[in-house]
């Protein structure tokens, strides 16, 4: 028997009507739409149903991705889904540690909360990150460290599909660089801040006030950690993990390849949009993917994938 995965997207796929469906099917998700509310003091619901422009803005963004994951994830649990390991790319990250019930839940939508004030705060303006496709992450970590100015990796999706991250001036001179040594294309994304770049470690580092106060567990599902590309080891690496993980590269090719090589043959990406999926037709074809995101994506999984 193969190994099963959790795996959960980052900002960027969201939109008005994410996890609605699932809000009004089942308790175990309206249940956790009122703990994300109650702990960041916002109404998540209205700002994941109603029409409105705070979706996009980052400090929002995150808390409304996390609580349409995570109740999407508790539905999965109370079916008696278990997997074998879990994985986020960036803010994605936070509904692994939930796979894993490393933290309580509404200690975690309080720090995703901190977290998106914190990183809109650090830059609020002069920051940019783009997306280098058709060429390979060497060459382009070397032309981001030959270009003046702040710019460097922010993710490393798929092969082909590197995002760079920075001062907008030296993210778009090193991407004038990057086709001329044979991108194919430069895609500029429209984000309100250069995440994952050094510019944001003043966010981190107060992201790591918040969780001084924080109680942690025991992992309980193996998850692993965007900064690093491999399992976290136990519970005294999370916090310093966390901080890190806010301006250091997402090593997400990494992250899957590592539980590919530890047997898991399935993949579900739980929350809005198949981006995570698409990454993974270019990492590994050979592997199972489903995504779960409406409420009838659940017939789509495996009765023996249940405790």
């Amino acid at each position: 028997m193969g190994k099963t995965a959790f795996i959960f997207p980052g900002q960027g796929s969201q939109y008005v009507g994410m996890g609605k469906d699932f809000y009004e099917k089942f308790p175990a998700a309206r249940d956790i739409f009122d703990k994300a509310s109650e702990a960041s003091g916002l109404d998540v619901a209205a700002l994941c149903f109603e029409e409105n422009e705070q979706i996009h803005i980052t400090e929002y963004t995150q808390i409304a991705m996390l609580t349409v994951e995570v109740a999407l994830l508790k539905v999965l649990e109370e079916m008696g889904f278990r997997p074998d390991a879990a994985a986020g790319l960036s803010l994605g990250e936070y509904a692994a540690l939930a796979a894993a019930d490393v933290m309580d839940v509404k200690d975690l939508f309080y720090c995703v909360r901190k977290r998106g004030i914190f990183m809109q705060e650090a830059v609020p303006t002069g920051g940019a990150m783009t997306a280098i496709l058709g060429l390979d992450s060497e060459t382009i970590a070397k032309a981001c460290e030959e270009t003046d100015g702040i710019v460097s990796v922010a993710n490393y999706n798929c092969p082909g599909q590197t995002v760079i991250t920075g001062e907008a001036g030296a993210v778009n001179a090193a991407s004038e660089r990057l086709k001329e040594l044979g991108a194919k294309r430069c895609v500029p994304l429209k984000v309100s801040g250069p995440f994952h770049s050094p510019m944001l470690k003043g966010a981190g580092e107060k992201l790591g006030q918040v969780l001084a106060d924080i109680s942690l567990k025991e992992i309980r599902v193996p998850y692993l950690s965007n900064v690093t590309g491999d399992y976290v080891a136990d519970t005294s690496q999370v916090k310093e993990l966390l901080v890190k993980q806010v301006s250091s590269s997402v090593r997400w090719q990494e992250c899957v390849e590592r539980m590919i090589a530890d047997g898991v043959d399935t993949f579900v990406e739980i929350g809005p949009g198949k981006s995570l999926s698409g990454f993974m037709r270019k990492i590994n074809r050979d592997v199972t993917v489903i995504n779960v995101e409406k409420a009838e994506d659940l017939e789509k999984l495996p009765l023996s994938g249940r405790e």
